[in-house]
């Protein structure tokens, strides 16, 4: 479904991304993983068309996303709340973005029942505009919103940031049954390294704008992911221990 060829990115000749060779088959979940810095965020706008490459190309089920809109109907991402629209309140969004992918009232309708316990009784039927929700009731909206119409890719950057405990467990069983679905394919960044190796079924880890790892889940793939980031840590420190002295 996404295949990603020699691409790369610079900001003032200094490079924050560039990965030679990528693919990802249609209908599989792929969390990914890395520092600050390290170009999640950069890979999900090039994926999303919001900046262009500075070499290289991005192909979304054989459309090359920065030539053509055809991808569009069929992909669907939350990364921050500047997708939304803060003068609307949630029902009025839903609505709005129902309309964009050929849903009427009723399915929306249908679709907030759906999701009425990941609300939990907040941000539907209060009357209150997207701008004034808190940064949690923001992020549930904007992931719901990126589920209408049933999008074959579906993108999710830092899904489970500002969400309460409860509220990320009922996230995960909805990422988890959206992976069972032989045709979405499901990209999801996340800092927690427990949660993003619980709901994918393939984690790629980026360093410096570089894959340094890519492999199927496993029992311990948590196990060798923690250990990764413990030797960065341990690195960084022998280095600022060697600066002191």
């Amino acid at each position: 479904m996404i295949t990603i060829n020699q691409l790369s990115k610079k900001y003032n000749g200094v490079p924050v991304l560039d990965i030679e060779h990528l693919e990802i088959p249609k209908g599989q979940a792929v969390g990914l993983v890395g520092n600050n810095g390290a170009g999640k965020t950069t890979l999900f706008s090039l994926l999303l068309d919001l900046i262009q490459p500075s070499s290289g190309h991005i192909l979304n089920n054989e459309i090359q996303v920065n030539k053509s809109e055809e991808w569009k109907p069929f992909t669907s991402a939350f990364v921050d709340e500047s997708f939304l629209i803060g003068y609307l309140t949630p029902e009025e969004y839903f609505y709005f973005i129902g309309e964009l992918r050929g849903q009427n009232k009723a399915d929306i309708d249908a679709m907030m029942d759906e999701y009425a316990n990941f609300f939990n009784g907040e941000a539907i039927g209060q009357k209150k505009y997207l701008r004034d929700l808190s940064k949690g009731n923001q992020k549930k909206v904007g992931i719901v919103a990126a589920l209408i119409g049933n999008p074959e890719v579906i993108i999710l950057d830092e899904p489970f940031a500002n969400l309460d405990p409860s509220t990320q467990i009922r996230l995960k069983t909805i990422i988890k049954k959206l992976a069972e679905d032989a045709n979405t394919t499901v990209l999801v960044s996340s800092h927690d390294l427990q949660h993003v190796t619980e709901v994918t079924q393939r984690v790629v880890l980026l360093e410096k704008g570089k894959v340094v790892l890519d492999k199927e889940k496993t029992a311990g793939t948590f196990n060798e992911l923690e250990t990764y980031f413990k030797g960065i840590s341990e690195n960084y420190a022998q280095v600022a221990a060697a600066e002191e002295e």
